[in-house]
């Protein structure tokens, strides 16, 4: 909802084709005249929105009032879009009015944007952002959700291939046994500490985000294919040393993960996710408790660490990547 062609200096001012439901009834359209003197306020019911009667009384009639206007004008569309994307068309209905009779009126007299106003526009902006965070975190373990790793996801894939990237999808083993050996409780606490283990070593621009269940996906951005195997497989190894017999007795917790990344041409097979998730799979067919990654140099699936001299690897990733 944004004023283009409404604030001075962008063109004709458009006109507005419907009008809200109001506590007194349905508000009809109806032409706001300029008054002779004094300030000129929305010329339609303000409460409670605060704004132009909120004026200062000592502005002086015939001071340049251009700036003021404008000022006020885009307080009230930003007030008016945050309202809007929080689906309360009646408040952001009348803020957008106040803006279009701002810009409409050349005899308001304003110096500036009403301190109650602009604290309201920095609420609604805090608020607006507060939701925004809360809609791409996971409610259980508080990393990042699906939607915020498919938002990244895209950014990434739009820098380029001179900005390397790789992702990983790691999967905790066997983790039905633990729900239904300790509970589900216990088995929440898993994961959030599982998060927390995972976030110790990662790069900057790195994150974890839940990406269903058990799964969680690590990007790493500005990592080449080998330094991202070795963050995943130091997150493997202090997973598996994590004392979890302190959460339950007789409890212990390890991850396969898949590694790989986001350039297509990097190796062969479907980049990203889709190759993560594959090698993830032999990471479970070799065994379990490892990293699975394609080499750079020659494409074969290798695990990484401790895990690299176990036997049937290629076994593994003949199921995965089967051979047209």
């Amino acid at each position: 909802m944004r004023l283009a062609g409404l604030l001075p200096g962008r063109g004709t001012v458009a006109t507005t084709t419907a009008e809200p439901m109001l506590d007194s009834g349905v508000v009809t359209p109806t032409a706001h005249p300029i008054p002779d003197q004094g300030s000129v306020t929305c010329g339609f019911p303000t409460s409670p929105i605060v704004g132009l009667d909120a004026v200062p009384s000592d502005t002086q009639p015939g001071a340049s009032t251009l700036a003021g206007r404008s000022d006020q004008a885009r307080a009230h569309e930003a007030a008016a879009e945050v309202l809007a994307d929080r689906g309360d068309w009646r408040r952001a209905y009348q803020h957008l009015k106040a803006a279009v009779s701002l810009v409409r009126d050349e005899r308001t007299t304003p110096d500036e944007v009403p301190d109650q106003l602009r604290l309201e526009v920095d609420r609604l902006r805090r608020e607006r952002a507060e939701a925004r965070e809360q809609s791409r975190r996971d409610s259980l373990t508080a990393t990042w959700n699906r939607r915020y790793l498919d938002e990244r996801l895209s950014t990434l894939r739009g820098d380029g291939v001179d900005s390397p990237a790789c992702v990983a999808l790691a999967d905790v083993d066997h983790f039905k046994s633990v729900n239904d050996t300790h509970g589900h409780a216990v088995g929440d606490r898993v994961l959030r500490r599982l998060v927390d283990l995972v976030n110790e070593e990662l790069p900057a621009e790195g994150f974890c985000a839940r990406y269903g269940g058990e799964e969680f996906a690590l990007v790493l951005p500005g990592l080449a294919p080998a330094e991202a195997v070795r963050v995943c497989e130091e997150a493997r190894a202090r997973v598996d040393a994590y004392p979890w017999h302190e959460l339950a007795d007789d409890l212990r917790v390890t991850v396969s993960v898949g590694v790989a990344c986001l350039d297509a041409g990097a190796h062969p097979g479907a980049p990203g996710l889709d190759a993560a998730d594959a090698l993830l799979y032999v990471a479970k067919r070799a065994g379990r408790n490892a990293v699975a990654y394609r080499d750079a140099d020659d494409g074969t699936v290798r695990l990484a660490g401790a895990a690299a001299a176990r036997r049937g690897i290629a076994a593994a990733a003949r199921g995965a990547f089967p051979t047209p």
